[in-house]
């Protein structure tokens, strides 16, 4: 049997995301995309509606880690990037910032 998986790269995984799993997650008004790839196991960032979600690890766990396990091989694990990002912590310095200066 021919394993038609892909090769795991953060590139080849966003599109994949964009192409399998951002359609479905886009009927609830979200999305994805990976953030990380470390020792076999992706790292996934929700964003729009689903970023805010209570049922994000839910989402994680029965939509993209089913989707991403069958389409690249080497995957071990998928789980949730719950991290701030660096432009989300710069705006919140430069906010502090201004307001010190009132």
């Amino acid at each position: 049997m021919i394993d038609l998986r892909i090769k795991m790269d953060i590139d080849s995984l966003n599109k994949i995301i964009k192409e399998k799993v951002n359609p479905i997650l886009g009927q609830h008004f979200g999305a994805c995309e990976a953030t990380e790839i470390k020792d076999g196991v992706v790292f996934i960032k929700m964003t729009g509606a689903c970023g805010q979600c209570p049922s994000a690890q839910d989402t994680i766990e029965m939509v993209v880690k089913e989707i991403i396990m069958n389409e690249v091989e080497d995957v071990k694990d998928v789980v949730l990037d719950d991290s701030v990002s660096e432009d989300l912590l710069k705006m919140a310095r430069e906010i502090l910032e201004r307001r010190k200066k009132l």
